[in-house]
């Protein structure tokens, strides 16, 4: 079949403009082998890692489409974990810049994410309500978490004990034992929503903050094993004590643990609050990596910073007290008994300083550095990022502002664009300023401060742009010089459009007034200089009954449209200003339109979703297209042709046929509303600004677009959409309760299911074609050649059974559990007996037991009725046990080699390598013991 008509495709050339988006966090990472110099930011899709002494963008974390929405580094520095709107995890690798795991679970936005103290593990909350535990060395799933019901909110995970702590919008804080992946303990102190969470003083104090001013503090108690009665030590404690109070003391033991069961694992009692500064709800709230500094902030601009003391410091402040208090008893009276002497909350966490940023805070990150300095980074909603220093040694410690990376992008949003008429400049114009990019290089060669930003033009011959302000001005830059050379006022009101006259001797405007002024350049010579510059003349006006949206030339200026706020588009003569035509059918008014480059057709964009294509003839409607999901914010034809581009609040640009009255490809990249959009003068590319504060450009290939196979392609995008929102499949037999499995059924799931079905199908055919050939040699008394089957030959000439093996083993970790719960029961009996000859071999024998042990948990009862799979049943047990027992034993060989390795360095250099962390904890534990002995006596 023939192509009837031919297109050329726009693809994504770059996103500039854009320093970092608000909706994730801000970290620091290391990088080069520095600390504290690097952050990590989103910026829509990607992550940009910024070097903050240079102020320049150092390495992109490409990600899809979905917009970034958490960040975590790994506690070793070499990774960092993303978390995306749809619910995917990706772990990038900081050296290579590459994602080397994806984790899919969640069925909404990742909302927190943090590494276990080793980064072993990596756990995840979403706005689903569910937390998920990764194995990151494994790259799989280990079990989901269900309780809440609402947005998790913080997520922590505890070395004391294998326990984890969880926050969410529900107002409650739930503790997890990991071990029996159970909910053990909710604390339900909150009134309104948990924003977040800290652990402070190794463990021993949780801090929580909520929507009012106040952050709760808990005191932890881990409480030990109850000890069996018949041990010797037990007795002993027996013997001291009256036979009366110890049974007493048994009995309010059991009832005390009967009516408390959490607190068999941790007490949490809450200790008091501190008084924040703002009165506004908790945003943000962290620690440094070392628990030593506290911060937090609200919906303001100020950050809280606090000191946490450490035991060392407590146990000085102390013994400065009892001194106090032991003179002070002498003074009174020597016959008074000493009192246990303690510090208040507010000595032991304690106000440092107050940072206020130059905008509201959105998120930050703080770092000690190892000259003693806090460094902390925040990230503001206005598309800046801020590096402020605290120096700890001076008397008032006060922050300094050190760095400040701007000259990415705009402060607010974007609400015009225009193109140079050599397609090289690109102009965007905000609430504050006027920046002229550079289109090759995407570098910002100007910035010009200016009022409220509208509408723009480039004035031909480029070298100087007029901008059209939201207080009715007109200012007129020099772009040489970057200077504003005039100010008129043109409106009473919003100047809304602008257009340049195709005579390239004026321009016409429409504002809020109801006026269209005409406008016409001319050279004047100021009293203060030789030379003549360029202004700006009103040369008429055109009086109308509403307010004017949008004005438009015909090609041949013998039009002008104009759009109204009563819905209609007026079209009038230019030479006499009489009315030519009236324009209605729409039921929002006209926010933007276009003329096609012949004059033949007119297109309009209203609010109502909807564009009209409109002959400017007779002004008849040619064709009424639904457009967007909501308004269309901006329309322009293609220079040469009835194409046309349309930009909507829905955050897609999409291009439109206006003769065949056909969609012909959406441009997806944009998170937010699209404000505006401006193509080149040769239609090469096409620049877009939206409410996520990035500028994207769009370059023309020369690859051909199909509208079918583009359909095809939209068709099996909401296929995986659909797939993706399907509900999960049940275990037989389970019930759902708290813990569950971790992946989710995605299309990459259910593609590895059907690669096994087709593998184990392959196996099957070349099984009987084998016994097949194998007969009819027998029959034919000589030797005939078996033809191999192509597939085979690729890998190599292997059997069909190490072919399934090989697909089996390209399954993702993360995705085979999910892809084993897709596949259908009838082919579970071919792989049990494939597993049986593979484990025989010792061929992948971890892999293949845990998909064993899932197959068997899942289909169990069929299983285990099936006549024909119980000798295969009883021949794996026997030879899995083996296969396990003889993986363990080179598992602990290497474990006692390594040992031995370690103490073989360590007795050559004389230093201690590979430090146990376990072994420092147990030291610290003594000698704090040991602090608590002394304090006792001395009291």
């Amino acid at each position: 079949m023939g192509l009837t008509r031919q297109y050329l495709r726009y693809e994504p050339a770059a996103l500039f403009g854009l320093v970092a988006s608000a909706r994730a966090g801000v970290a620091f990472v290391a990088l080069r082998g520095e600390r504290g110099r690097y952050v990590a930011v989103p910026a829509c899709e990607h992550v940009f890692v910024w070097d903050t002494r240079k102020g320049e963008k150092v390495l992109i974390l490409k990600g899809l489409k979905q917009q970034v929405s958490c960040l975590c580094p790994s506690p070793d520095g070499l990774h960092l974990a993303v978390g995306y709107e749809d619910g995917a995890i990706r772990v990038f690798n900081l050296l290579s810049g590459e994602s080397t795991i994806t984790f899919n679970g969640h069925r909404a936005a990742v909302t927190a994410l943090q590494y276990d103290h080793l980064g072993g593990r990596l756990v995840s909350g979403s706005k689903d309500t569910e937390v998920i535990v990764w194995d990151v060395i494994n790259e799989s799933g280990l079990y989901r978490l269900r309780g809440h019901k609402d947005v998790i909110t913080q997520v922590l995970f505890l070395k004391e004990k294998n326990l984890l702590v969880t926050c969410a919008k529900d107002t409650l804080v739930k503790w997890w034992d990991l071990d029996t992946q159970h909910c053990f303990k909710t604390l339900v102190g909150h009134r309104a929503e948990v924003w977040g969470m800290a652990l402070l003083s190794q463990e021993k104090r949780l801090i929580t903050g909520s929507a009012d001013s106040e952050l709760r503090v808990w005191d932890l108690t881990y409480i030990q094993e109850v000890k069996d009665p018949d041990e010797p030590e037990s007795k002993k404690s027996k013997a001291t004590s009256s036979p009366g109070a110890e049974e007493n003391t048994e009995e309010d033991e059991t009832l005390e643990l009967d009516e408390h069961p959490e607190e068999r694992i941790v007490k949490c009692s809450k200790v008091g609050s501190i008084m924040r500064e703002g009165r506004d709800r908790v945003v943000t709230l962290g620690t440094d990596r070392m628990g030593k500094f506290l911060a937090c902030h609200g919906t303001d601009a100020v950050l809280e910073v606090f000191s946490v003391l450490s035991e060392e410091e407590i146990q000085k402040k102390l013994e400065k007290k009892m001194k106090k208090a032991r003179k002070k008893a002498k003074q009174n009276s020597e016959e008074e008994p000493e009192r246990s002497v303690e510090l208040s909350l507010q000595e032991e966490i304690q106000r440092v300083t107050s940072v206020k940023a130059s905008s509201k805070i959105k998120s930050f990150d703080l770092i000690l550095s190892p000259k003693g300095e806090l460094k902390m980074v925040l990230l503001l909603q206005n598309n800046v990022i801020e590096l402020y220093n605290l120096d700890l040694s001076a008397q008032v410690p006060q922050a300094v502002r050190v760095s400040r990376i701007t000259i990415g992008g705009h402060r607010s949003d974007v609400r015009t664009l225009a193109f140079s008429s050599d397609n090289i400049a690109i102009l965007s114009a905000a609430a504050e300023s006027v920046k002229i990019w550079n289109r090759s290089t995407l570098q910002c060669i100007r910035t010009m401060e200016c009022e409220y930003a509208l509408c723009s033009l480039f004035v031909p011959g480029d070298r100087q742009v007029i901008v059209g302000t939201k207080t009715g001005k007109l200012q007129l830059y020099d772009l040489a010089s970057g200077s504003l050379i005039e100010t008129l006022d043109a409106h009473d009101g919003a100047v809304w459009s602008i257009a340049l006259s195709p005579d390239q001797h004026g321009f016409v405007t429409g504002g809020a007034d109801k006026c269209v002024k005409f406008w016409d350049f001319e050279l004047v010579k100021d009293e203060d200089s030789v030379q003549k510059r360029l202004s700006m003349k009103h040369v008429r006006v055109l009086q109308l009954d509403e307010d004017v949206l949008c004005v438009r030339y015909s090609p041949n200026q013998k039009l002008l449209a104009v759009s109204l706020l009563d819905c209609t588009v007026k079209v009038f003569y230019v030479d006499t200003l009489k009315f030519f035509l009236s324009l209605y059918g729409h039921k929002l008014p006209v926010l933007c339109m276009d003329i096609c480059y012949d004059g033949t057709l007119i297109a309009t964009g209203s609010a109502d979703r909807n564009v009209k294509i409109w002959g400017l003839d007779f002004g008849d409607c040619h064709r009424s297209l639904f457009a967007h999901d909501d308004s269309v914010m901006y329309l322009q034809f293609v220079p040469k042709s009835h194409l046309f581009f349309t930009a909507g609040k829905d955050g897609k640009i999409k291009q439109w046929d206006a003769d065949k009255f056909e969609h012909i490809q959406t441009l997806e990249g944009h998170h937010q509303e699209v404000w505006c959009l401006a193509l080149s003068p040769n239609g090469d590319y096409v620049v877009s600004a939206s409410h996520d504060k990035s500028l994207r450009l769009w370059e023309r290939t020369r690859e051909p677009l199909i509208l079918e196979e583009e359909r095809e392609m939209q068709r099996e995008a909401e296929y995986e959409e659909s797939v993706a929102k399907e509900e999960q499949p049940v275990v037989a037999g389970e019930r759902q309760g708290e813990t569950g499995l971790a992946g989710k059924k995605t299309i990459e799931t259910i593609k590895a299911a059907e690669r096994i079905m087709e593998a184990i199908e392959l196996y099957r055919e070349e099984t009987a074609k084998l016994k097949e050939h194998n007969a009819i040699c027998k029959a034919a008394g000589k030797e005939v050649p078996f033809p191999v089957n192509p597939i085979l030959r690729a890998y190599g000439n292997i059997t069909p059974s190490a072919y399934v093996l090989e697909v089996f083993k390209k399954v993702k970790s993360s995705e085979l559990e999910e892809s084993l719960l897709v596949l259908p029961f009838s082919y579970v009996p071919d792989l049990l007996r494939l597993f049986n000859e593979y484990i025989q071999q010792g061929s992948d024998v971890e892999l293949l037991c845990r998909a064993l042990l899932f197959l068997l948990k899942i289909h169990f009862g069929q299983i285990t009725s099936n006549q024909m799979l119980v000798t295969v049943i009883e021949n794996l047990k026997k030879v899995t046990i083996s296969r396990v027992s003889e993986a363990r034993d080179v598992l602990g060989f290497n474990m006692a080699g390594l040992q031995f390795l370690k103490r073989e360095i360590e007795a050559k250099e004389e230093v201690t390598f590979f430090a146990d962390a376990t072994e420092r904890f147990e030291e610290k534990k003594r000698k704090r013991k040991k602090k608590e002995k002394m304090v006792l006596a001395m009291v």
